[in-house]
C-alpha cells in the first residue's frame, strides 16, 4: 500500500488501453474530495499523457459510485492564514484544470454522482460529459466557504453555462440536476448507471475514428477564444480568502454547522 492511501489522502490513477486513456479519482470515502497529493498526481498524469500521441481520447471518473469529484478537501483550508494563500491555491487550481483543458485529444467526463466545486471545474473542463440521473453540478461556495473561484474557472463556467445559470450557480448556490444542464447542452448524456460505461465506450469509439489533429486545432482554437483577453483577478481572490467570513465557513464547514456570515 503506497502512503497516500494509508493516509487517507487518495490517489488519481492511469490506465491506457486500445488508445483510450482513462483517469479515476480514487477517495471513494471522502467522495473523491482532492487533496494536494492528488492534485500532484493529476498534473503528472496530465504531461505523461500530453506527450503520448497514440492516445486518441482520455476520460476522467469518480471511483465508488457516489461522486465524480466534490470538490477540494476542505480541511486543507484550516491551515489558510491570508489572502496570499487563496491565491496560490486558485493558482495550483488553475494550472491542473488548464493542463486538462489543454490535452490535444478529446476528453470525456464521466460523472456518476456529485460533481461540485473543484470537480464542477474538471467537468467543465472536459470537452464532453455524460451523467446518470442522479448526478448533481454546482459550486455551492456562497453558502459553504466563503471563498471564490480564479478569474479564468470563472470565464470557464461563464462559457459552459452562460451567464444566467453562472449567476445561479455562483450566487444563488444552486445545485442543477443532470436533466437540466442536458437541455442546456452541457451535459451531452443523460444515462442510467447500469449503461454508463457502454456508452462511454460508444461515443470514445466515435472520438477515436475522427481526425485527431482536426480535432486538436479546433479545440485548441476554442480554448483560446474563451480564455482570450482574461483580466486579472487576484485582487478578488485576495480579498475573498483573506477575509472573516472565509475563516468561519471553513470552521462551519469542518463542524458541520451553518456558517453565520459577518460581511467582513
Amino acid at each position: 500500500m503506497s502512503e497516500p492511501e494509508k493516509t487517507g489522502e487518495g490517489r488519481v490513477h492511469l490506465a491506457i488501453q486500445d488508445g483510450i486513456a482513462a483517469i479515476l479519482f480514487d477517495r471513494p470515502q471522502a467522495r473523491n474530495a482532492m487533496t494536494w497529493a492528488m492534485y500532484t498526481e493529476l498534473g503528472a498524469i496530465c504531461e505523461r499523457i500530453r506527450a503520448d500521441q497514440s492516445i486518441r481520447v482520455t476520460t476522467f471518473r469518480g471511483a465508488g459510485g457516489e461522486a465524480f469529484v466534490a470538490g477540494t478537501d476542505i480541511e486543507q483550508f484550516r491551515n489558510f492564514s491570508s489572502g496570499e494563500d487563496g491565491i496560490a491555491y486558485e493558482r495550483i487550481v488553475d494550472e491542473r484544470i488548464g493542463q486538462i483543458e489543454a490535452l490535444p485529444m478529446p476528453t470525456l467526463a464521466i460523472v456518476d454522482g456529485w460533481a461540485i466545486g473543484g470537480g464542477l471545474a474538471i467537468a467543465a473542463a472536459c470537452d464532453f460529459r455524460i451523467a446518470t440521473p442522479a448526478s448533481r453540478f454546482g459550486i455551492p461556495i456562497a453558502r459553504t466557504l466563503g471563498n471564490c473561484l480564479s478569474m479564468a474557472n470563472i470565464a470557464r463556467v461563464v462559457a459552459a453555462f452562460g451567464v444566467g445559470r453562472a449567476k445561479r450557480i455562483l450566487l444563488l448556490a444552486e445545485v442543477l440536476a443532470a436533466d437540466e444542464l442536458l437541455a442546456a447542452g452541457f451535459v451531452t448524456e443523460v444515462v442510467e448507471a447500469a449503461v454508463l460505461d457502454a456508452t462511454a465506450d460508444a461515443l470514445c469509439k466515435k472520438l477515436a475514428s475522427n481526425a485527431p489533429i482536426t480535432m486538436g486545432v479546433s479545440k485548441e482554437a476554442i480554448r483560446r477564444l474563451t480564455q482570450a483577453g482574461l483580466p486579472d483577478g487576484e485582487d478578488l481572490i485576495r480579498a475573498c480568502y483573506g477575509s472573516s467570513d472565509f475563516k468561519i465557513g471553513v470552521h462551519a464547514f469542518l463542524e458541520k454547522q451553518r456558517p453565520l456570515w459577518s460581511g467582513n
